[in-house]
């Protein structure tokens, strides 16, 4: 098995097979494919086997925002999805953990976030990932916001601090607010 990254997109036959995953975990309404906004710099990343069958797949996305009084490089995931068949054996957490561990070395992101089903908490803890408790992120756009803690919704916050400074400023993201807003099209990464 081995890890791939991808910046500009997935080749076609890896594309497919994850489009394929994502259409099975979270059904489509319309057309069924997860793209994202090319202003989030979009990185995929697949847990590929032997012979090409995609294990696992999620998707890096970045941005600047602003939070308690500072600028912070910001990444986090997205569409995280395992192949159903090769669930409980360890390759979606493998995968989620080297998205954490790129993160870290990239030696550009500051501060991982992102937001997961409550009941997921414990396999992203898992991977390293640490919760922000009472944290909301807030999607959307500052004029159209998509919080976190909207009716309905049962998540919680994850965060990564990769830098020294982030890890200075890192009580500052828990019990908070923070205003992520990736945009329409990426409501909530």
């Amino acid at each position: 098995m081995r890890i791939e990254t991808y910046r500009d997109g997935l080749p076609g036959h890896l594309r497919t097979q994850v489009h394929r995953l994502q259409d099975e975990a979270w059904p489509p309404e319309g057309e069924g494919t997860y793209g994202h906004d090319p202003l989030l710099r979009p990185r995929a990343m697949v847990l590929v086997d032997a012979d090409g069958t995609v294990l696992a797949a999620l998707d890096l996305l970045f941005k600047e925002l602003r939070h308690a009084g500072a600028d912070w490089r910001a990444a986090g995931l997205s569409t995280v999805v395992t192949r159903t068949a090769a669930r409980g054996r360890g390759h979606g957490r493998r995968l989620v953990a080297a998205a954490r561990e790129a993160l870290a070395a990239d030696g550009e992101t500051e501060v991982g976030l992102f937001t997961c089903d409550r009941p997921l908490r414990g396999f992203y803890e898992g991977a390293g990932w640490t919760e922000l408790p009472g944290s909301v992120l807030v999607g959307g756009t500052p004029a159209d916001p998509f919080p976190s803690d909207r009716p309905g919704f049962d998540k919680v916050t994850m965060g990564g601090f990769f830098t020294e400074r982030a890890r200075a400023a890192r009580a500052g993201f828990a019990h908070a607010r923070i205003g992520l807003y990736p945009g329409p099209v990426d409501r909530l990464w």
